[in-house]
């Protein structure tokens, strides 16, 4: 289904920052169905009609459509009330039919200004109610919905650069509390009380200044002379935190009151609490698996340097190099959040590592790293380390048996598009054996590779010889892996 801004385009000659005010009211535009007990509509006009662009449902009431009416076309007969709001510009009401039944809607037309301009039109739909006289808490809200369908219909609300579409923000079913001109409460919701017995406020809260309830009043004094809404969050030790949200009411370019909706998020920060320190002990372990890994390498190391034959010595700085290649991906994953890893933090340090532990003065070898592998899970970013780290020494080892009269270069290059790593190691040697691949190969090293990449990574490898000369044509190696991510 398309959104709002494709269905502006498609059917409207909105501009881009028109647009975008609507977007920012139909973020904010959940509050306004709350507060109307009422399902809200979006029209724009078009060439011969108009355009539902957004609908949202109340959570305070049941709703009058059940099918959704985005994107729908309809004739300008069909909502004459709408028609007669965006050529008149100003509120306009009317009646109305849903599509639950022949209940009869009563249909307010608000304008929606941008600039001076009418750039829509937002429809609040109720259905007839009976004669009940309703409770102060229903009075209550829908006043002050009628201040924000003034603010609409004056261009002031939505704010601009607003942007408040966070999880945790608060709902009016939360707790309410209205403010009036002098700062003091006029209304607090039932559920905006058990909020404030929370934080220890549980003396009767209207008609009383925040400062007189021994709450903070900064967010409030900031929002009464800036004009704009404001957030803050009031922590009671480390068990109860309550998310306030400051919304400002204007009338005439001044503040006449203001709407605070309140939430208690005491859970959601105790989870965010519990993420970090899980995330926390999970990097430590990182950290100390590199320690670890580090200390078998040197232990490695100091029994290299008592063998006497080259053979055994040849072996066990292979397996140093291998465990400081898993090292290098517990190093990372211990710097970031999560158990993704940026590949090319590895690869640039892994390259580094072989270029000097295995490249001599006397026979200089120039590494490039190009392109990037992506953020990759952790198993995959460590086997795929391994498997670099053999393909470089395989190449330092075979690919210039002797000093070649050009520059030796060996280049690793990656992509990561639609969810699969390609990495290619190439050089500027001497080239594959004729006859060779990689499925014939009995060095151990290539075993690895072989093993790692089309058993555990479900991947494929290939060798070929690169476009070089005829004396020194080169090697191409291609890996390429799926990545669940």
């Amino acid at each position: 289904m398309a959104g709002l801004t494709e269905l502006a385009r498609a059917h409207t000659h909105l501009t881009d920052p028109q647009i975008e005010h609507l977007q920012r009211l139909t973020m904010a535009w959940g509050l306004l169905a709350d507060l109307s007990f009422s399902d809200l509509m979006l029209f724009a006009a078009t060439s011969d009609g108009i355009v539902v662009l957004g609908q949202v449902r109340p959570s305070t009431s049941q709703t009058l459509y059940r099918r959704d009416w985005v994107g729908r076309l309809l004739e300008p007969a069909e909502r004459p009330t709408v028609m007669r709001a965006l050529a008149g510009a100003v509120p306009v009401e009317g009646e109305a039919t849903s599509d639950s039944g022949p209940t009869i809607v009563r249909e307010t037309c608000i304008p929606v200004v941008h600039r001076r301009r009418v750039i829509a039109v937002l429809a609040k739909e109720t259905a007839e109610r009976d004669m009940r006289e309703p409770g102060e808490l229903e009075r209550t809200y829908l006043e002050v919905f009628d201040r924000f369908a003034t603010m609409i219909a004056a261009g002031v609300f939505p704010f601009a650069g607003e942007d408040d579409t966070t999880d945790d923000a608060p709902r009016v079913g939360d707790g309410a509390i209205v403010l009036g001109d002098d700062m003091r409460v006029v209304y607090a919701s039932p559920n905006a009380v058990s909020a404030l017995n929370r934080i220890g406020v549980r003396s009767n809260s209207e008609g009383r200044t925040f400062a007189e309830l021994g709450l903070p009043e900064t967010a409030v004094h900031a929002m009464f002379s800036t004009k704009r809404p404001t957030t803050e969050e009031l922590e009671v030790g480390p068990a109860v935190t309550v998310l306030m949200r400051f919304t400002p009411l204007i009338a005439d370019g001044a503040v006449t009151g203001a709407l605070i909706l309140l939430r208690d998020i005491s859970e959601l920060r105790r989870r965010d609490r519990l993420l970090l320190s899980k995330d926390a002990t999970i990097r430590e372990i990182h950290h100390r698996v590199k320690n670890n890994l580090q200390t078998i390498s040197a232990l490695l190391r100091l029994q290299g340097r008592r063998l006497s034959t080259d053979e055994a010595k040849g072996a066990i700085e292979e397996s140093v190099r291998r465990i400081r290649s898993i090292a290098l991906v517990h190093e990372t994953l211990s710097r970031a959040a999560g158990d993704d890893v940026p590949f090319l933090e590895i690869v640039r340090p892994l390259v580094r590592m072989v270029e000097e532990g295995l490249v001599s003065s006397e026979r200089p070898i120039r590494f490039v790293v190009t392109g990037d592998g992506g953020i990759l899970p952790s198993p995959i970013a460590t086997s795929m380390a391994v498997v670099l780290a053999e393909l470089l020494q395989n190449v330092v080892d075979h690919a210039f048996p002797t000093t070649p009269p050009h520059e030796a270069v060996v280049r690793v290059s990656m992509s990561d598009v639609d969810d699969r790593l390609t990495v290619v190691v190439s050089d500027t040697g001497v080239g594959p054996p004729p006859g060779f691949t990689v499925q014939s190969s009995t060095g151990l090293g290539l075993s690895i590779v072989r093993t790692l990449v089309t058993t555990e990574l479900r991947g494929s490898i290939a060798f070929a010889a690169a476009s070089g000369t005829a004396s020194y044509p080169g090697t191409e190696v291609r890996i390429s892996v799926p990545v669940v991510r």
